[in-house]
């Protein structure tokens, strides 16, 4: 990144402790919360409490034409019964799409991002983008917006998924950080966000193990420090399929929190906790907490709703 300036984001909250663990639960209101969802919330609490840190809630609504009506007050209602509580005052992404335009902003006078008129039809099934408008320099007004990669891989450790590696030229090619209907993409908000927010470390599911690369890149890019990831093996159910928003996993009833809290824990391969109020269960399991426990896959029987 030498050869160019790198820009970063101004007015940046003073005082960021690298040292202090920050990690966050930042769920997208695309459908209720369900096992799977449940199972990061703990993993992603044990693992920062243990560290003694901060454990930080965020809404990822960016893309408001897929929330799932009544799906925020769900997951505030889920936190609230499993004995779950943010640290901070929990944020929601909707609400911050001046900020994500500033680094578009910041991006564009860099030379780092430029207007796209690509659509999927024109793409068509191919899923790396080869550069179409990367020089034709379209008017930004009514277009995705792409930010440029190179031909260099990327790679980090994770915790439980070890060294993991992608060229974004060769594997993605330049992607989209606002989509043409102007919904600002998760790539970017997450970035921007964990940055803003202090995080420097991630527990969520190995389904996003994908888009680390891609996340690594912009912060590299915006000149963010680099964080540290932790990707949870999937949780699937007796069908072999993962349970999700996608396959209609059952929303989670707030009523059964408790058992269904013992349950997330020993998914993960920790020690059992007495069943009791779900505060109480959390801090026995943050006291337990243990990652070489983790299985290297979750297979779920039996009920989990």
């Amino acid at each position: 990144m030498s050869a160019h300036s790198s820009p970063t984001l101004p007015d940046v909250k003073e005082g960021r402790k690298h040292d202090q663990y920050k990690g966050r639960f930042a769920p997208s209101p695309t459908g209720p919360l369900h096992f799977g969802s449940l199972i990061t919330a703990v993993a992603s609490y044990c693992d920062a409490k243990a560290h003694r840190g901060q454990w930080i809630v965020r809404i990822e609504d960016t893309d408001i034409p897929r929330i799932y009506p009544d799906s925020e007050q769900h997951i505030l209602q889920c936190l609230d019964a499993f004995g779950f509580e943010s640290d901070v005052e929990i944020i929601y992404q909707r609400q911050r799409i001046a900020i994500y335009e500033s680094v578009i902003d910041q991006l564009k006078q860099h030379n780092w991002v430029y207007a796209c008129a690509c659509t999927r039809k024109i793409l068509g099934s191919n899923h790396i983008y080869t550069g179409t408008c990367r020089d034709k320099q379209l008017e930004f007004k009514d277009q995705a917006i792409r930010v440029k990669v190179t031909d260099q891989n990327i790679c980090f450790h994770d915790r439980l998924q070890g060294l993991h590696c992608s060229n974004l030229q060769h594997d993605l090619g330049d992607f989209v950080l606002k989509r043409r209907d102007g919904i600002i993409n998760y790539q970017l908000a997450v970035v921007v966000d964990d940055y803003l927010q202090g995080i420097n470390h991630i527990v969520r599911g190995s389904d996003l193990l994908d888009n680390t690369e891609r996340q690594i890149w912009l912060g590299q890019l915006l000149g963010y420090p680099a964080i540290e990831y932790m990707h949870l093996p999937l949780a699937m159910n007796e069908q072999g399929q993962k349970l999700s928003k996608q396959n209609l996993a059952h929303a989670l009833n707030i009523e059964n929190a408790a058992p269904l809290l013992s349950q997330a824990i020993l998914a993960l391969g920790q020690a059992p906790v007495d069943l009791d109020q779900p505060a109480h269960m959390l801090a026995q399991a943050v006291q337990q907490w243990d990652i070489s426990r983790i299985p290297q896959g979750i297979h779920l029987t039996g009920i989990y709703q």
